[in-house]
């Protein structure tokens, strides 16, 4: 007998559909082949299949059965076939009607008892089983609340093969799976922008890269709080919009090694180490997956120690930063990974970190000054909206009182964003002011005559690139949002302008 089953493998962060074709016959020598470009998990699937068909009381006749994966030039990977295959057997050999099998995609990792493991991309899964108008997605319970959040197909959750055998012959129906609001973790508190003592200025630009979504780049000897201040961004964050979340769940949920029970509501934050290589922070590998820079999509990425990371990982970022996503390409396929994040990143002024700071000498000379910064290339920086001086703190500041709290700060960052949304529509794929074009800025982001002749005499003195222009603007749209103001006006410019502090001399 033949039997057919639906299923998916991941693929980029989308998932190709997969078609099990299980064919049984007679032979002198009995057993089980899979064919169809299957890598070594799947292969093993042979063993944990027949252990759950066993243990879940089912006795299969010696027969020559072989598994064909379609289409054949896609290659396989992972644990999402074992469902499919062990149904799709038990169909072959007439113990579940082929009928209760169509119009269904099927995935899940068997255990030998027959229960049934989590995979990666439910999500994704649900999206592709919409695009085939099929009726059903059948995955396990842990996998299931991410992916009902989509809405478009029903989705239903699975403990057990045995379970799943009464489910399709309609024995015992299961429930539909229903969408976790938030995920457990997001019950943790946040580090909170009070407990950060002085910085005013850093801390204010930090507002105003939330409110806006920009660049933000923290310039300070070692010990001034750039990183502390940094941690503090995703509490000035307004949650994920449902269109968000969906996004963001759908890239943890195929890359994570955990992936989310739930949709996830809070804004990523990513934090890689400088010795990352380039495909682990934009995506690659022989099977092309995301990287660091698209599990911060929609959220931060945050690269500490700027100057530490390779010259070529860093010039990486410069498609993602300019576009919002990635492009890999590879000789089977060109992937594109969404990558629109916030880049937050940190560095020293100097290799020992004590330029312009009181209380340390540096003795670094100026020809290595120049090198240290050369690492970090023009070009990149021009892609960074605000360069901010961190000094160092002193004692009367740490003696201080609490600052403002976040929960204070985040109420104008929302507000600024409403703004922002309602000036370019909440449909609008980023509805926020980084994301600006040049047609964008000369529209929305016009400054008055004493702005542009502030910004005009900036150009000329400070030898601004145009890019650097548009950032100062876009910026100073920004402040203006969060002023409540309708035009750009030219205490905004003002303001914008210091925070271009690479573009001015920093060494005394």
């Amino acid at each position: 007998m033949l039997s057919r089953v639906t299923t998916a493998t991941p693929w980029g962060i989308e998932a190709r559909p997969v078609q099990v074709e299980v064919d049984v016959h007679f032979g002198q020598l009995p057993g089980l082949r899979i064919v169809g470009l299957p890598d070594a998990a799947v292969r093993e699937s042979r063993e944990r299949v027949r252990r759950a068909i066993r243990n879940c009381g089912f006795r299969l006749p010696p027969r020559v059965v072989v598994v064909n994966l379609a289409p054949a030039d896609l290659r396989k990977e992972g644990n999402h076939l074992d469902l499919a295959i062990a149904l799709g057997l038990l169909a072959a050999h007439g113990e579940v009607p082929q009928a209760a099998l169509d119009g269904k995609l099927l995935a899940g990792e068997l255990g030998l008892d027959g229960t049934i493991r989590p995979v990666r991309g439910g999500l994704a899964m649900a999206e592709l089983a919409a695009r085939m108008d099929l009726d059903e997605v059948l995955l396990p319970s842990r996998s299931a609340s991410e992916a009902a959040a989509l809405g478009a197909v029903r989705v239903t959750p699975l403990a057990g093969l045995a379970e799943a055998i009464e489910h399709l012959l309609g024995r015992s129906p299961v429930p539909a799976a229903t969408t976790l609001a938030l995920p457990p973790e997001a019950d943790r508190a946040l580090p909170d922008l009070s407990e950060v003592r002085g910085q005013e200025a850093a801390k204010r630009a930090l507002e105003v890269a939330a409110a806006g979504g920009h660049n933000l780049l923290f310039i300070g000897p070692p010990g001034a709080g750039k990183t502390m201040l940094a941690r503090r961004l995703p509490g000035l964050l307004p949650p994920l919009t449902t269109a968000e979340a969906i996004a963001v769940t759908k890239v943890h949920s195929l890359v994570s090694d955990r992936p989310p029970e739930g949709l996830l509501r809070r804004r990523p934050f990513r934090s890689p180490h400088p010795g990352i290589s380039t495909a682990a922070l934009i995506g690659g590998g022989r099977v092309p997956r995301p990287g660091e820079a698209s599990l911060a999509h929609c959220g931060v990425l945050f690269l500490d120690e700027l100057p530490e990371f390779r010259r070529d990982t860093l010039e990486s970022l410069r498609q993602p930063l300019e576009e919002g996503f990635v492009t890999v390409a590879r000789t089977q396929a060109r992937l594109r990974f969404p990558a629109r994040f916030a880049l937050l990143a940190a560095m020293n002024p100097c290799p020992c970190g004590h330029l312009g700071d009181p209380r340390h000498d540096c003795r670094c000379t100026p020809p290595l000054i120049d090198r240290y910064r050369a690492r970090v290339s023009g070009p990149l920086l021009d892609r960074i909206d605000l360069h901010v001086e961190v000094p160092a703190v002193g004692l009367a500041e740490l003696s201080a009182g609490p600052g403002e709290p976040s929960a204070a700060v985040s109420e104008r960052v929302a507000a600024a964003r409403r703004r922002q949304a309602e000036r370019f529509g909440r449909g609008a794929p980023s509805p926020f002011n980084a994301a600006m074009g040049p047609e964008t800025v000369r529209l929305h982001a016009a400054p008055d005559p004493a702005g542009r002749k502030l910004l005009d005499t900036a150009f000329e003195r400070l030898g601004l690139s145009v890019r650097a222009v548009h950032r100062i603007l876009k910026v100073a749209r920004t402040i203006a949002d969060l002023a409540g103001s309708d035009r750009v006006r030219a205490p905004h410019v003002a303001e914008a302008i210091q925070y271009r502090s690479l573009d001015r001399r920093l060494t005394p």
